[in-house]
């Protein structure tokens, strides 16, 4: 990997400080310059979960990607810059678990002065390192997170106003990039995952928590915790995808 082209990517000069403050600092430019986008999903084209396959994506390619290739990425740029980053699987429970093979969700865990939970792929979430041995709650820095432990699984849950709503629920052991491959290929052909649906694209504002999504209708701005949406007709739509992700269909 070239570390130096990948930092440039996400709008940094040179690498941070390897502690908490350096890893915030490479999170949330990850998520502001490299959207969480399905348009290889949507438009039938195909994704890996080969990292070096998405780095040249994410680096070359000026694109973004779902969980599998933004997390697998990242987890080699951290590697790479000499963090200790272990490869998490994970399933989705916002809406009850995810249909389909197991782990659906890829994630990070980071060791440093403590262990760390880390995700550059999973849209609108936490944007800051949280601490893994503490159940919390955290900020997050679009919210308040904490763990919920069972025996042999962590649950991240999001506190919502009438109470914690669950996002996914992960093991603490290792995995590596082809235990995602059955998910990978299920959750890109199935017709019943938004991901094959309707084209969406999704990145922080200048490090957040300030978001900008684009649907498949409208274009939706997160500015000062207030959400405003514009409608986006079929023919502007490729031209606003340029404009706010520097993207072509």
């Amino acid at each position: 990997m070239d570390a130096a082209r990948y930092l440039s990517r996400i709008g940094l000069n040179v690498a941070p400080r390897l502690d908490r403050g350096g890893l915030e600092t490479l999170q949330r430019s990850h998520l502001t310059h490299v959207p969480f986008e399905n348009l290889d999903v949507y438009y039938r084209r195909g994704v890996s979960t080969d990292p070096v396959r998405s780095t040249a994506k994410i680096v070359d390619e000026g694109r973004g990607g779902w969980c599998f290739e933004l997390n697998g990425s990242f987890a080699s740029l951290l590697d790479e810059l000499g963090y200790r980053a272990t490869r998490l699987g994970a399933t989705v429970v916002l809406d009850g678990p995810t249909d389909g093979p197991q782990p659906s969700h890829a994630s990070i865990r980071v060791d440093l002065d403590r262990p760390y939970l880390v995700d550059v792929g999973f849209g609108d979430s936490f944007i800051r390192p949280l601490p893994l041995d503490d159940d919390g709650p955290h900020d997050g820095g679009t919210g308040q997170y904490d763990f919920h432990r069972d025996v042999d699984s962590i649950t991240l849950r999001f506190r919502e106003e009438g109470g914690w709503a669950e996002q996914y629920r992960f093991s603490t052991e290792s995995v590596v990039p082809t235990d995602f491959d059955p998910s990978n290929r299920f959750l890109q052909t199935s017709p019943t995952t938004h991901f094959t649906s309707k084209p969406f694209a999704t990145r922080l504002i200048d490090g957040g928590p300030d978001r900008v999504t684009l649907v498949h209708d409208r274009l939706k701005l997160r500015r000062d915790g207030k959400w405003t949406e514009t409608p986006v007709s079929p023919e502007d739509w490729p031209r606003v995808l340029r404009e706010w992700f520097g993207m072509d269909p």
